[in-house]
């Protein structure tokens, strides 16, 4: 994680709202959007929203460099594509906080080191569980496994569907955004970037245009 990015999170608990002060803010909305929050149906709902808050975005809790710091070097000199697939996560969009739902790809050619593959699933958790744009996050999960293994490549796609145009503004249903990030082989070599692309069964565009 970078300096700015560090310092762009809040660590320390003094620092954020308390809970009852989180709970007030719900209220808040309940009563701008034009309801009562007093009412039978919705007295709980504070409590409910701060605590399914807490598991939307538990990622900012979440150290990624701690996170993949066990690494393996017993690899008997495996250097093929290693490849995590399909990995479904949920996150919020940062502008609308509406949901973003779909599956990361993940793989990278080992120099030395690998890593558990639940530890990949684990990455995108986290990322996931902050507010982010899909572009940010591909990003950030191909850098910090590429900062941690220091690997001959990385490359990580992402499919998403964003609910802040399918269920707001412009309201189209049935479309998914693609964004790529390639690193070290996977970006000079096109028939390594190739043979990743069919592998996960995207369409064969990427960083750089068609391959």
């Amino acid at each position: 994680m970078s300096n700015n990015e560090k310092l762009s999170l809040i660590k320390d608990d003094d620092a954020r709202p308390s809970r009852d002060e989180a709970e007030d803010a719900v209220r808040t909305l309940l009563r701008w959007a034009g309801d009562d929050p007093s009412r039978e149906g919705l007295i709980d709902t504070p409590a409910r929203v701060v605590r399914s808050y807490e598991e939307f975005f538990s990622g900012y809790d979440v150290d990624p460099e701690e996170l993949l710091k066990r690494t393996f070097e017993e690899t008997d000199g495996y250097d093929e594509m290693v490849l995590l697939k399909d990995i479904r996560f949920e996150s919020h969009c940062e502008h609308h906080m509406a949901p973003i739902i779909g599956k990361v790809h993940i793989a990278y050619l080992p120099k030395s080191r690998v890593i558990g593959i639940s530890k990949l699933a684990r990455l995108v958790e986290l990322y996931a569980k902050r507010l982010t744009i899909q572009e940010k996050m591909t990003s950030q999960i191909a850098n910090a496994l590429n900062d941690t293994l220091q690997p001959d490549g990385v490359a990580v796609v992402i499919e998403a569907a964003h609910q802040c145009m399918t269920t707001r503004g412009v309201h189209k249903p049935g479309v998914s955004m693609v964004t790529s990030r390639m690193l070290g082989a996977f970006r000079d070599n096109p028939s390594t970037r190739r043979e990743f692309l069919s592998m996960v069964g995207t369409p064969t565009t990427c960083e750089g245009g068609l391959v």
